[in-house]
């Protein structure tokens, strides 16, 4: 009987744990990405700092400092690495716009990215997807996944409150994500990669109910965990279908109606947390609205500093940012008159 695989593209080393950046020699060198630690080295401004003084052990490494999150900024870094032909890898170590340029230029020169990260503020550690800013907008971009990731809790525990906040959002709107895709397939015959969809769920699961909180290891370790798996079920199947629904597209309306309110993974637990509502989910609704509670996430209008009208707006425009993309929100077509109602109805049961 003939045996059916798939090719999965993943890192071929991750590692979560304390000192990952002082393991970097042993790990380039395990996984046969650069036996000798010729490797170019992008980091951000301020914490970069700190972590340049800890590369004395890659000698042979050359440090490049930018200031990330713009494409500008990816090309710059890109012309200033095309022409260092010894370089066998890129390592971007720091936040989510650091890794996000980082993977935008590795993937532009064709060079294996190792990602190391010293904040959990989205699923961009993994992910096949740079968020970059251009011409005043964030656009996401496909670029090649990292060739190995580490998640360095030294720094991770140091990072602010609210960049960890964002990344348990971000990790719990998986679970919303998979349950639209899910109806995706249901309605319109959308077809659901299985595999990638548990990977994404389970990892959301376990930061949903874990007891922890940003002060301790075992949870952010955790929280690490689930955002990589976001990213690895990301690239299993090919779109952010197993990350991104219709609470993304809250997330990315309330950008563009009212900027600066708060993080995106916090604006997306809160569109996760009116998707499931409308989804009737009762369940996870409350094991939602309980775990934001918990990590200290907004989850009504007020908290994220808008009136009920204004977050209904953006609910009924949220389709937009994404169309095509079907979700519990183009399910239910409700308008904003509607949504406000199903929202104080929310705000009631959270009291």
């Amino acid at each position: 009987m003939p045996t059916f695989a798939r090719t999965v593209l993943a890192p071929i080393t991750v590692e979560v744990s304390a000192g990952a950046v002082g393991r970097l020699p042993e790990l380039l060198a395990d996984s046969r990405i650069s036996s000798g630690g010729r490797v170019a080295v992008a980091l951000g401004p301020g914490l970069g700092e700190t972590i340049a003084d800890q590369l004395d052990h890659l000698p042979d490494a050359t440090v490049h400092t930018v200031v990330p999150g713009s494409l500008d900024s990816a090309k710059e870094l890109t012309k200033r690495l095309r022409d260092d032909h010894r370089v066998d890898a890129l390592v971007g170590i720091g936040g989510g716009k650091l890794l996000d340029t980082a993977k935008w230029a590795a993937s532009d020169l064709g060079l294996p990215m190792v990602s190391v990260a010293t904040s959990l503020a989205h699923d961009g550690l993994a992910s096949p997807t740079a968020s970059l800013e251009r011409d005043g907008h964030s656009v996401s971009y496909g670029v090649h996944p990292p060739l190995a990731v580490l998640a360095d809790l030294d720094f991770i525990r140091r990072a602010p409150a609210h960049q960890l906040q964002s990344g348990i959002g971000d990790a719990l709107t998986n679970l919303s994500a998979v349950a639209d895709w899910q109806l995706s397939h249901e309605v319109n015959g959308e077809p659901v990669d299985g595999l990638a969809a548990a990977i994404a769920r389970t990892g959301a699961e376990a930061v949903l109910r874990h007891p922890g909180t940003i002060a301790d290891d075992a949870f952010l370790a955790t929280l690490a965990d689930a955002l990589i798996q976001g990213g690895l079920a990301s690239s299993m199947a090919g779109s952010s279908r197993p990350c991104s629904g219709g609470c993304h597209e809250i997330a990315h309306a309330i950008e563009e109606l009212h900027p600066g309110l708060a993080t995106h993974g916090a604006e997306g637990a809160l569109g996760a947390l009116v998707c499931t509502w409308l989804r009737g989910d009762e369940a996870l609704f409350a094991e939602l609205a309980a775990a934001m509670k918990r990590h200290g996430l907004p989850r009504t209008a007020s908290e994220l500093g808008l009136t009920s009208a204004q977050l209904a707006t953006a609910v009924a425009y949220a389709p937009r940012t994404r169309p095509g993309r079907y979700t519990i929100l183009e399910h239910r077509e409700l308008d904003s008159v509607a949504l406000e109602r199903h929202l104080t109805e929310m705000m009631h049961e959270l009291d």
